[in-house]
């Protein structure tokens, strides 16, 4: 499947403007997720059931291969990710106001290296019509005895709306927990993307304190009303970050009891080989991954393993996933390798994490 994508597929759809392809590519899979007899067939054939499932964060992940957000930002396909083999999927990023996001055209695609440019800026419905939309889709958080409802695990990753201030940025991220908390089974806290004016700023350690610790306050609080156990958070970093600042990054999310890190966002950066393009934004891709290879090694390490990270960036073949995997992720997401490799690109990239695995064994 893979190489007929790569051949026949993925030169027709390379011919439209990025984003316009992306834009039907949602539709094609809202529809599939909108039939759920059809998943349930394809989830037999492409969703892998491990005699030894994923236990991390507090959730069971059937496979460790994740749908990253920025691809379905507006919860459209969701359902539809494990009739394509992905163990678990992140929707958003999902801000509290709805907003247009950077004007067109935002997203740009580089097939000689791999990569893809954007600077779509948190373009989303608004976290008010996406919790209407998942409720409407059926989507539940963990139960009272913490069994997952969803079909794989849902994560929900929340950014700071553009129009809102640094001071009350913590406020924003509220409003959209307390409006999706019913349906995640995790929340990422996204202060690393470049597209935003400022955001990473939140990556500093006052503002950064003063967010997680209300964020982790609002968890605490919507658990013990409940009777359930707070809903795993955890925070997702540019690979642009020095170390040192890295290690305070860390100390806070330790410290406060996050679950987790998601490494690594999209970069300012550029390779030599793509100095000459001038378009801004963040660039994923092959370039990327062995920067986040090197993020994540250092979080592994620096946390004695302590620290569960999610890894993601230039996932574009089962070798990058291994390495990323072999540097002290305990899962990956793919972005780019979708749009570069197909729609079962997941299964792939499963099937061959679970080989090495039993030669490990």
């Amino acid at each position: 499947m893979g190489l007929i994508y790569e051949r026949l597929v993925r030169p027709i759809l390379f011919l439209q403007d990025a984003e316009k392809s992306h834009d039907h590519g949602v539709m094609v899979l809202k529809a599939l997720g909108a039939l759920s007899p059809v998943c349930r067939v394809m989830e037999r054939f492409n969703q892998s059931r491990h005699e030894r499932p994923i236990r991390v964060f507090g959730l069971t992940f059937p496979n460790a291969v994740g749908l990253a957000a920025g691809m379905d930002k507006n919860a459209h396909f969701w359902r539809a990710a494990s009739a394509l083999g992905f163990g678990h999927v992140e929707i958003g990023t999902v801000t509290s106001r709805k907003q247009a996001g950077n004007p067109r055209p935002r997203l740009f695609r580089y097939p000689d290296e791999l990569a893809l440019i954007n600077r779509m800026g948190f373009n989303n419905d608004g976290a008010e019509v996406i919790a209407q939309r998942l409720r409407s889709q059926g989507a539940r958080g963990p139960d009272e005895e913490g069994i997952r409802q969803n079909p794989i695990p849902l994560g929900i990753n929340i950014g700071k709306s553009k129009v809102v201030s640094l001071e009350n940025a913590a406020e924003d991220y509220l409003a959209s927990f307390n409006l999706l908390a019913d349906f995640a089974d995790y929340f990422t806290i996204n202060v690393s993307s470049p597209n935003t004016p400022d955001l990473r700023k939140l990556q500093g350690e006052e503002l950064l304190r003063d967010l997680l610790r209300s964020l982790r306050e609002a968890n605490d609080g919507r658990a013990r009303k409940l009777g359930r156990k707070p809903i795993p958070m955890l925070v997702k970093i540019s690979p642009d970050l020095k170390f040192d600042q890295l290690d305070r990054i860390l100390e806070l999310i330790i410290g406060l009891g996050y679950k987790g890190i998601i490494a690594t966002n999209t970069t300012t950066a550029r390779p030599r080989s793509m100095s000459e393009i001038r378009e801004d934004g963040g660039l994923s891709g092959l370039p990327l991954h062995s920067r986040s290879v090197d993020v994540i090694r250092y979080i592994h390490h620096s946390t004695n393993g302590k620290l569960p990270i999610i890894g993601v960036g230039g996932i574009i073949d089962p070798v990058s996933a291994g390495r990323t995997m072999d540097a002290g992720a305990s899962l990956v997401q793919i972005y780019s390798g979708l749009v570069f490799r197909g729609p079962f690109f997941a299964k792939t990239v499963d099937k061959a994490l679970a080989i090495r695995q039993m030669k490990w064994i």
